[in-house]
């Protein structure tokens, strides 16, 4: 397995500060939403389960967890649609951009635009896609041996070792089951939600390059309707702090 780039880790370290002012609290709310739709309860409903579950990580108060479910039932409330946008960074790395919008006619020139400003472009359909697979991601607070035969006994394909962290692969639908297993076992899970997992890293050792993907990353994730992103760049560049 792959592995993460540097953009996991800095992307969750900003996604705390995002939460202080709401902005994370919007899209697990419109992940949530799309998520209710395959059923309003979480037990019968994985996905909405798991998106619940990433709701309490990032402290959502439980009122805005509930008034995100609701709105299947709102007849008012606008319709939102999942979208994977494909796009080509710098260094040549691919990106998948998820999106979940009321308005594809303002998310899409909004992901264009970001991309077309930093060194970025829309991908023909199926020409990133492929090179990466879906699939479930946990993150395990444990290293060590012990840590890995656990999770590797609990249903995981794969676990490697990141920022003092076990970053563990699952199947697509094996997510919620590994997930389980893994807290019956003793480990203590800080996320879990399903991704697109690059087949291969794209190495970026050259620093100026590594600052244009970060500053294109960046530009993308500051998109309202934008709710994940993932890329292949495996930032290998000795940045400045």
């Amino acid at each position: 397995m792959s592995g993460h780039s540097k953009w996991s880790t800095i992307k969750r370290e900003k996604g705390i500060k995002d939460a202080k002012r709401g902005a994370v609290f919007t899209r697990i709310g419109n992940q949530i939403a799309i998520a209710a739709r395959g059923g309003i309860d979480p037990l019968m409903n994985s996905s909405l389960f798991m998106a619940i579950e990433t709701a309490k990580q990032a402290n959502m108060p439980a009122i805005n967890i509930q008034r995100a479910i609701d709105r299947v039932s709102d007849k008012n409330a606008s319709i939102l649609e999942e979208i994977a946008y494909e796009a080509m960074g710098p260094g040549g790395i691919g990106i998948i951009i998820e999106a979940a919008t009321d308005n594809r006619n303002r998310t899409f020139p909004e992901v264009k635009n970001a991309l077309s400003k930093n060194g970025g472009r829309i991908a023909d359909a199926g020409s990133v896609m492929f090179q990466f697979t879906r699939k479930g991601v946990i993150r395990v607070t444990a290293i060590g041996e012990d840590a890995l035969l656990t999770v590797l006994d609990a249903g995981a394909e794969d676990a490697v070792e990141e920022d003092g962290e076990l970053v563990v692969y699952t199947e697509l639908k094996s997510l919620g089951k590994v997930r389980s297993a893994i807290i019956a076992a003793g480990l203590k899970v800080a996320g879990a939600e399903l991704q697109y997992v690059p087949n291969m890293m794209v190495e970026i050792s050259d620093v100026e390059t590594a600052q244009k993907v970060l500053k294109l990353l960046d530009a993308i994730d500051e998109i309202d309707d934008v709710v994940n992103i993932h890329s292949n760049a495996d930032i290998t560049a000795d940045l400045p702090e």
